[in-house]
């Protein structure tokens, strides 16, 4: 049986991409592609896309790594994953699959980098903790992590509807990861670094195993 969690994203998948362009500023996508650029993999190379939702950094991904590349695509959202899939078509290296980012099906060691793009702070407290480890799990020795998210926003309003977001998502306790966002990823990497994209409200967190 499906969650509620799954439903509800289930939903969410036919406005998603509506919501992030607007929160983020980039009705263009230039943020996707900005993150892709950050990726410093090429032809042959190998990445996971942790809860890729719609998946729009897809094509990115799969131009990044080329033909002999593989990209996985992982969301627990079918909805999301019906909408990855025509973003997909034309990228025959792209793997669709449906899982858990607590509980990532695969090998350790297998990918090069780990991308996850505004879903990451979505994920319950446990989840989270959980999602780094496994992450980590299936990095190649140096791999990278790459984690975008909607920077806190300034705004008095714009940073309360950023927090009912997380609380609809069930998420509510945020606030405390958002404190120590770089001091967790820390325990978890052996480095970290900080990239804002280039509309100014998205940021991205690089983290090298």
């Amino acid at each position: 049986m499906r969650s509620a969690r799954q439903i509800y994203y289930d939903a969410f998948s036919t406005v998603y991409d509506r919501f992030v362009a607007l929160h983020s500023g980039d009705s263009q996508r230039r943020v996707r592609e900005f993150l892709a650029e950050l990726l410093p993999l090429g032809e042959g190379g190998s990445v996971l896309d942790l809860c890729t939702g719609t998946g729009a950094l897809l094509p990115y991904l799969a131009g990044k790594v080329g033909r002999t590349g593989k990209v996985a695509a992982l969301d627990f959202s079918r909805g999301m994953l019906r909408r990855a899939a025509h973003k997909a078509a034309h990228c025959p290296n792209v793997l669709l699959v449906e899982a858990a980012a607590e509980r990532l099906p695969f090998a350790s060691e297998t990918f090069g980098a780990v991308t996850c793009s505004h879903a990451f702070y979505e994920l319950k407290g446990e989840a989270r903790e959980e999602a780094l480890r496994e992450i980590k799990r299936v990095l190649k020795p140096h791999g990278l992590f790459l984690m975008m998210e909607h920077d806190l926003p300034r705004s008095p309003l714009a940073r309360l509807l950023f927090y009912v977001r997380l609380a609809v998502a069930g998420a509510g306790r945020v606030r405390g990861f958002l404190r120590q966002e770089r001091a967790i990823l820390e325990s978890h990497f052996a480095e970290v670094e900080k990239f804002l994209s280039p509309t100014g409200r998205s940021k991205v967190m690089v983290c090298k195993k």
